[in-house]
């Protein structure tokens, strides 16, 4: 299957390796991967902070970055479930409301999109390791992801996973929220990093890396050892 790749405006700069295991896992999976140079950002920041004529401006552009028939792929649930919960609301009094639903129909997260469009559940990946999930805000609330990635790990050869108190609690990180509220989110990611020290895991992983890069901050900030990673990167290990 044809898809086309998005890949989040901080991973491309923060995160490339993360990028590169999407295509690797995508490709594994029998997709031939397709990357607009050109793409930027989904708009969520923006909208998130209260600039919406701005977000529409960068919205609009996603749109006509990804208009042909292919499927879109992106390894974050907050993006995707972004572009499927908010675009219609940001776009309600525009022309473009039709045009965005034909383009919102057709994002997936990655997770979704292996288990449920490809139907691909074991990638030959292995990685051994204990860990540990956590449940995004964004893909658990928004996107509705819960079972898929843990389908996935279950294939991983070598790997352990063990599941932390209130795994689907809030990091903390929230996007702009960790900027505007600093304590507080700091302390919501002192919560979730004391539940995941108590599993004995070695590693966390997750859909959003936005989360892992809050956690992981905060994890270096507490002395513990233990490694924040994406599901891709785990998926892309061992082959």
């Amino acid at each position: 299957m044809d898809i086309q790749l998005f890949i989040p405006c901080f991973m491309d700069q923060l995160y490339p390796e993360t990028a590169f295991n999407t295509v690797k896992v995508l490709e594994k999976a029998g997709s031939r991967v397709h990357y607009n140079e050109n793409q930027t950002c989904c708009g969520q920041p923006a909208f998130n902070a209260g600039y919406h004529e701005e977000a529409q401006s960068v919205c609009s552009k996603f749109l006509s970055d990804f208009q042909n028939e292919m499927p879109i792929v992106t390894p974050s649930a907050s993006c995707a479930g972004f572009i499927r919960n908010y675009y219609d609301k940001l776009f309600e009094k525009s022309t473009k409301l039709k045009e965005l639903k034909a383009t919102t129909e057709k994002v997936f997260e990655l997770t979704d999109f292996l288990v449920n469009r490809l139907g691909v559940t074991d990638l030959g990946a292995s990685f051994e390791a204990v860990v540990t999930y956590h449940d995004s805000c964004a893909g658990l609330r928004e996107y509705k992801l819960k079972n898929e990635a843990r389908t996935l790990l279950s294939n991983v050869r070598g790997l352990e996973l063990t599941e932390m108190t209130d795994t689907g609690t809030c990091c903390g990180f929230g996007g702009t929220f960790a900027v505007k509220f600093e304590s507080i989110s700091v302390a919501m990611g002192d919560q979730k990093c004391r539940n995941a020290s108590e599993t004995g895991a070695d590693c966390m992983v997750s859909t959003d890396m936005s989360c892992l890069m809050h956690i992981q901050g905060v994890m270096n900030g507490r002395g513990q050892t233990m490694k924040c990673l994406h599901i891709a990167d785990i998926l892309a290990s061992g082959y």
